[in-house]
């Protein structure tokens, strides 16, 4: 089936904290995507794609009702928009501009509080941003309490006394604190997935353009954590820097031109190298190399 026949891939870019993100992450995966100004309809160097600009907590009902195929957003929010039934998730990802943390929902409370468990909360006030979710959640625990809902600033409903706790998101947990709140347990752990609809999973050629994505942002994501090192290795020392080398399956070495030397190169995780750099070094490497990748796959 050719792209024609099932039209262009409509495509869901979050819009808000993630969007440069994603489309940085789209750009190391061999997409540009350029926003346009007071336009929810970015450009992409792609005829196939068509995008557009969606608030995460929208992403998930515009892919369960066939607005759009396909988009990202935090599974957070696939969750309590109640689309989880209706949408596939196709690849998880953990990326931010920041960190490469899990996003956290968190019970806060006043340091002084003397709430200690989700089973205090029986007939206290709660706000969050994330309302279904929380009220499920207590529901479930047969816990009655009244779930407000939060446009903004629900660490400071609890320290003005508007609230008796609050459900908020967060990654370290230091600007909670930073409040004089205390957290009391997690939630819901979160992290960025890509969805997909089930109609648009059902057409050949739209699956195998999610499928194309998909692949190769997870190979770019992967990518971010590691690095190529090549190096030259006299033979006498050869078995004592390939045994310092981790690597997928076995360095690659491959004999010079000068028979006592080989040329010796690997994949390693990002955060080893500065300390097996100067073991290589010592164990008689020389002009290593250290190169960034884009994919790995």
């Amino acid at each position: 089936m050719d792209a024609n026949a099932s039209g262009k891939l409509r495509l869901g870019i979050p819009k808000g904290s993630l969007e440069d993100a994603t489309i940085e992450l789209f750009k190391q995966a061999g997409w540009s995507i350029t926003p346009r100004s007071r336009n929810y309809f970015p450009r992409i160097d792609d005829p196939e794609i068509e995008c557009a600009l969606v608030r995460s907590q929208e992403m998930g009902p515009y892919i369960a009702s066939g607005t759009l195929d396909a988009g990202l957003c935090g599974i957070d929010w696939v969750m309590e928009t109640g689309t989880d039934n209706d949408v596939e998730v196709i690849s998880d990802l953990v990326y931010s501009k920041a960190s490469d943390q899990k996003a956290r929902w968190v019970l806060v409370v006043d340091q002084d509080s003397s709430i200690q468990s989700v089973a205090d909360l029986e007939g206290k006030v709660i706000a969050t941003e994330l309302m279904g979710f929380t009220k499920r959640y207590l529901e479930e625990r047969g816990i009655n309490a009244k779930v407000e809902f939060s446009w903004g600033a629900t660490e400071a409903k609890v320290v003005e006394g508007l609230a008796d706790a609050a459900v908020e998101i967060t990654e370290t947990g230091s600007t909670i604190k930073a409040h004089g709140l205390r957290i009391v347990c997690d939630l819901l752990v979160s992290h960025t997935v890509f969805i997909a609809g089930k109609p648009a999973m059902a057409d050949v050629w739209k699956k195998d353009k999610i499928d194309q994505i998909s692949l190769l942002l997870e190979a770019a994501l992967t990518a971010r954590h590691k690095v190529l090192l090549k190096m030259n290795v006299a033979a006498v020392n050869l078995e004592a820097v390939v045994g310092l080398l981790p690597s997928l399956h076995a360095p690659t070495v491959n004999r010079l031109a000068d028979e006592g030397w080989s040329a010796v190169e690997t994949v390693v995780d990002n955060h080893g190298v500065r300390a097996l750099i100067p073991k290589l070094k010592a164990a008689g490497a020389e002009g290593i190399l250290q190169l960034d990748l884009t994919k790995m796959c």
